[in-house]
């Protein structure tokens, strides 16, 4: 275990918020190498005194024990821990779960698109390569694959899959651009957390990895947060779409998003009406009438796709952390 170390050579401060996982943190905490000169253990009203455990067994040195007097949830533990590691030099904020589900030895490989310049976040994605989900169980599997899909749409980040990944690392300037205190504090942490960043124009690169699944206690059942996830990406969707689109900047895909869904909706209002008209006369309708349903929908799918293209290709891709360390050194 790490005791002592040169923390200005070590530019990565890690956050492990804690509920329920006891003595399985000090084997996560024991595997943090020496590129970490900070270890904020977040005890989030953890019922089985997870802090206490810690305080009492861990000698290590960089470890630093705080207490929540009420559970906030993985979200509100991880911005206490965000806040405390913002305190420090550290340029790099690391986020790990207690339960030794991921492999510490994989900081570095995370943090090394932000120390490099070349992403503002760095996440986790179990899916990657095929060989890494066949441990997976498969509610995950199925869980996963809606939950990112609502998580693209939400955030704007197309590229990335695996939302509830919790193996996350970010650029201390970028916190600072964030309202941490207004951020999820439960499960949807992470997806709210991608919202955020796109709203920034934060570079969101990933890490491919392997999840270690044993005796652990799972905490999150993705088939159980569906209908939660559902809300609040939505409501992250259409907040995406009007700050984005009408309010920050209005351009020709603007435009289209605004004229396909009226589109849309007249073409099915208008055919389904006559076709159940015509059900009920056993007339069947007339030429006119079936273009007339299917012209503004053809046109209304199309403007549609043309702005999904346009929402795809404009992803940020300049990480915005370097010139604003430059902005405050300047």
């Amino acid at each position: 275990m790490n005791t002592t170390m040169d923390t200005i050579a070590a530019p990565i401060a890690v956050v492990i918020p804690c509920y329920r996982v006891g003595r399985l943190v000090l084997d996560v905490i024991a595997r943090i190498g020496c590129e970490v000169g900070w270890i904020f253990v977040v005890d989030d009203k953890c019922p089985i005194d997870t802090g206490d455990i810690v305080e009492a067994e861990c000698k290590d040195a960089r470890v630093k024990v705080i207490r929540h007097e009420e559970n906030q949830g993985v979200g509100g533990a991880t911005v206490t821990g965000y806040k405390a590691a913002m305190a420090t030099p550290a340029k790099v904020v690391v986020k790990i779960d207690g339960d030794g589900q991921m492999d510490p030895a994989l900081i570095p490989q995370l943090s090394r698109a932000i120390l490099l310049g070349r992403a503002d976040y760095v996440k986790g994605n179990r899916f990657h390569r095929i060989s890494d989900v066949h441990g997976m169980p498969a509610v995950r599997l199925l869980g996963n694959a809606g939950l990112s899909f609502l998580t693209k749409l939400s955030s704007g980040y197309w590229q990335l899959f695996d939302p509830t990944n919790g193996f996350t690392a970010i650029h201390r300037e970028i916190l600072a651009e964030i309202e941490l205190d207004k951020l999820a504090r439960r499960y949807f942490f992470e997806s709210d957390l991608l919202y955020n960043l796109n709203q920034v124009r934060a570079v969101v690169a990933e890490m491919p990895m392997r999840a270690m699944y044993g005796d652990e206690p799972s905490s999150l059942s993705p088939m159980k947060v569906l209908l939660p996830f559902f809300k609040g990406n939505m409501r992250n969707f259409f907040r995406r779409l009007l700050y984005t689109y009408f309010v920050r900047n209005f351009s020709a895909a603007s435009l289209e998003l605004l004229l396909s869904i009226p589109l849309i909706l007249i073409g099915l209002v208008y055919g389904t009406a006559h076709w159940f008209a015509g059900m009920e006369t056993g007339i069947q309708s007339a030429p006119g009438v079936v273009m007339a349903a299917a012209l503004p929908l053809i046109i209304g799918t199309q403007l549609l796709l043309s702005w999904l293209n346009y929402d795809v290709a404009v992803q940020p891709t300049q990480p915005i952390h370097v010139s604003l360390e430059k902005a405050r050194e300047g």
